[in-house]
């Protein structure tokens, strides 16, 4: 099943015939310049011609008994060119993730302008780091098991302990990097491949070779300190703030040039929303310095373009972006907001054996719309009444049924119910299901000194590492959470649609296998489109397509391009060039460069009978004021394994992107379509085909809600869709017909993220 699921989106891929320029250029290894820290170095390289450089990768090698993958950076030369480290005949090459107190092999990857590539090694040798937080010293209460099952190697570690705040290490336990700022706080959060660090009212950021950037002061905006957590908002980052009249109500949206985008005031938003119900907001809503609120974490759902704040003495409340009403409350009835008509109004009903997140932190969004916190068990501090006290902390999971306004706790992960943690702390889930739990502020028994603890969990709920670090108070590691370090891009890319690949029937009329895309934004966008039939035989499949043919259209029906067999095409160099020349000469590809707007790639085949092909899209191009917003495929789907419609696509980004999936069929017959299938369902895979989720009918759904908001619902309620929250990766969607059912499907896939 796991090889039928990837076959769609890695067939055919091949490697430019000629490596011209890899034979050509000469490049030379000079030697290496020890960074700020043994963690950083740069290597200087001589290029007999710095212009045929497209890019270079540093990859290192992990050390002896280590379980985790490379860490890796790959520099595009107009990156490095930007930042003057390319130049006439040098590359002055960045290279961070280096063990300290070692000799790291470190191997480099060049790709040239033509498509090939070259290899080379270099060894750096690295100076003993003095660890004054002793993160490389953690008593390990479970090593990290032998499988790496986990798919995350790399943690972000919050911290204030130090000035080489934050820090970050590999699941291992070994430190691989700390902060060049000077800086000894934790709020803070990675973003576009640096770490954005709040200190005071000062914004600084720290780039991974060490660089570090004041981005601004915000005392001027009444800021006094931010505290507690930074997160991703719409457009930036979410800061929370304390003002000179409020204490930890203030959020900010702070892009990553240093711009305010946008303030929320939770005082304001909660008072009026309470005058408004006939309440005395005075009897809840306290200025500086009472502390009624204590915000400490907040994240954007781009879902329904909504902030969720934690607040640690009240509750979980979502927020609408622009609006600031207020959407829903999530919160133990037992405390004071629920006195309030004004506010009890919003509350959410907890479904039976559903326990309410109290003293909560981290709030975030999981793959399926689940709202994910830590909860440390404590009850409030300065409201009354206070509400339930719990003397254990555990990360718990809700789904939020929106219509019916209940919410129902469906994970949550009590390590042991003897584990008090009742400050700071967070849990994140990387890929789903897959999770790091931080608990900051353990008290341990008689004798036991206070100590943090990370735990790591693998999709199959299965305990990774656990390790333990004396700390004092949460200064240690108040936040952790996942990185992928495993090939970071410079510059930074942001949520992106990479790819769609289709594999099904196709047959004659409305039975054409039809793969439709929109290019958004100001730049035109290179694409390779390609159509395979022969080369599927190789993975066991029979009565595949003999010799697809493909054409494409724009919006407006015109023909823009055609193609039968691919290297008779004059792109066939250039889609070599790629490394994506089909793996029969009988199969088709383009290579074409298009402007904004939508367009069709139709594929069809001279066999009289329904016969096996496969319709790719590749974003092949270094645009970045343009996406892939939409793609979509209609094929039959038929009623055997092989027969039915399975769509790829390929994510690329620094964070999560979130995506509609839908699975059209009777809706299709509006459009003149003959034969639609009347039921269709779909399940999601990642890329270890593993399912992650899926839907039949979308009113049943989790996420109706928000397609809703959206526009994005069926019209048909037997048609399914669902909306996933993903990192980067390969996705796999199977669409069929209820028991059996067969006929012509549409599957489509939106990235909200753009």
């Amino acid at each position: 099943m796991k090889n039928l699921l990837l076959s769609i989106l890695l067939l055919g891929v091949s490697h430019a015939a000629c490596a011209t320029q890899a034979d050509d250029i000469t490049i030379t290894i000079d030697g290496s310049l020890a960074g700020a820290t043994p963690f950083l170095s740069q290597v200087t390289l001589s290029v007999s011609d710095t212009t045929a450089i497209r890019s270079v990768q540093f990859s290192i090698a992990p050390r002896p008994g280590s379980k985790t993958r490379p860490l890796s950076g790959t520099y595009a030369a107009s990156y490095l060119a930007d930042r003057g480290d390319l130049l006439n005949g040098k590359i002055f090459l960045p290279v961070y993730g280096l063990y300290d107190g070692y000799t790291n092999t470190v191997t480099l990857t060049y790709l040239f302008n033509d498509g090939s590539s070259r290899q080379d090694s270099t060894t750096i040798a690295t100076d003993n780091f003095d660890d004054p937080c002793a993160y490389e010293n953690p008593n390990i209460v479970q090593p990290k098991t032998e499988d790496n099952s986990l798919s995350y190697d790399y943690i972000l570690l919050k911290g204030s302990c130090s000035l080489f705040s934050p820090t970050i290490i590999d699941t291992d336990g070994a430190l691989r990097w700390v902060g060049t700022a000077d800086a000894k706080f934790f709020t803070l959060a990675f973003f576009e491949n640096a770490i954005y660090i709040a200190e005071g009212a000062l914004i600084y950021r720290n780039d991974l070779d060490g660089t570090v950037e004041l981005l601004g002061n915000f005392a001027s905006l009444g800021v006094k300190n931010f505290h507690h957590n930074v997160d991703r908002g719409k457009n930036g980052l979410l800061f929370e703030a304390d003002t000179n009249a409020y204490l930890e109500s203030i959020i900010m949206e702070i892009d990553s040039a240093g711009n305010l985008q946008k303030t929320w005031n939770m005082a304001d938003i909660i008072s009026a929303a309470m005058i408004a119900g006939g309440d005395d907001p005075a009897q809840f809503v306290f200025p500086d310095p009472d502390d009624w609120f204590h915000s400490n974490a907040v994240t954007y759902n781009r879902a329904d373009d909504s902030l969720i704040v934690s607040s640690r003495e009240d509750f979980l409340i979502c927020i609408d972006y622009t609006s600031n009403a207020i959407k829903w409350i999530l919160g133990d009835p037992e405390k004071k907001w629920y006195q309030f008509a004004s506010l009890r109004q919003y509350a959410l009903t907890l479904s039976a054996g559903s326990l309410p997140p109290i003293g909560q932190h981290a709030v975030s969004v999981t793959h399926d719309q689940g709202i994910l916190v830590l909860d440390n068990g404590l009850n409030s501090l300065f409201q009354e009444p206070a509400g339930a006290l719990r003397t254990y902390a555990a990360p718990r999971k809700y789904q939020l049924d929106l219509n019916s306004r209940v919410a129902t706790e469906v994970w949550n992960y009590p390590m042991d119910e003897s584990l008090n943690s009742p400050y700071c702390g967070s849990v994140y889930e990387d890929l789903p299901n897959n999770y790091l739990v931080d608990y900051a502020y353990v008290i341990g028994e008689s004798g036991q000194p206070l100590h943090a603890r990370l735990v790591g969990l693998d999709g199959t709920g299965a305990k990774v590492f656990d390790y333990e670090y004396v700390t004092a108070g949460c200064t240690k590691i108040f936040n952790a959470a996942p990185l992928h370090l495993e090939n970071t891009a410079f510059p930074a890319v942001g949520p992106q649609s990479l790819n769609i690949s289709t594999r099904g029937l196709v047959a004659s009329g409305d039975g054409a296998l039809i793969a439709g895309f929109i290019i958004s934004g100001n730049e035109s966008k290179s694409v390779v489109l390609r159509a395979l039939g022969p080369s599927l035989a190789g993975t066991g499949l029979s009565g595949v397509l003999a010799d697809p043919a493909m054409t494409l259209f724009d919006a407006t029906g015109q023909m823009l391009a055609m193609n039968d067999d691919w290297a008779s095409d004059s792109t066939a160099s250039q889609v070599a060039a790629e490394g994506l020349a089909p793996g029969d000469p009988a199969e088709a590809a383009l290579r074409v460069t298009l402007p904004a707007g939508a367009y069709t790639a139709v594929i069809s085949g001279k066999e009289a009978a329904p016969a096996i092909g496969l319709v790719e899209v590749y974003d092949v191009s270094n645009a970045s004021d343009s996406s892939l917003a939409n793609m979509s495929t209609r094929g039959i789907v038929g009623a055997g394994p092989d027969d039915l419609l399975i769509s790829g696509f390929i994510l690329g980004a620094v964070d999560n992107s979130t995506v509609v999936l839908r699975a059209l069929g009777p809706s299709l017959s509006a459009a003149e379509i003959s034969g639609p299938v009347q039921d269709p369902n779909f399940t999601v895979y990642d890329q270890n085909g593993s399912a992650l989720g899926g839907n039949d009918n979308w009113r049943n759904d989790p996420s109706a809600f928000e397609l809703e908001q959206n526009q994005l619902a069926p019209p048909a309620d037997a048609e399914a869709a669902t909306i996933l929250h993903l990192p980067a990766g390969a996705y796999t969607a199977v669409t069929a017909g209820a028991e059996n059912g067969t006929g012509v499907g549409l599957v489509e896939v939106y990235n909200l993220e753009l």
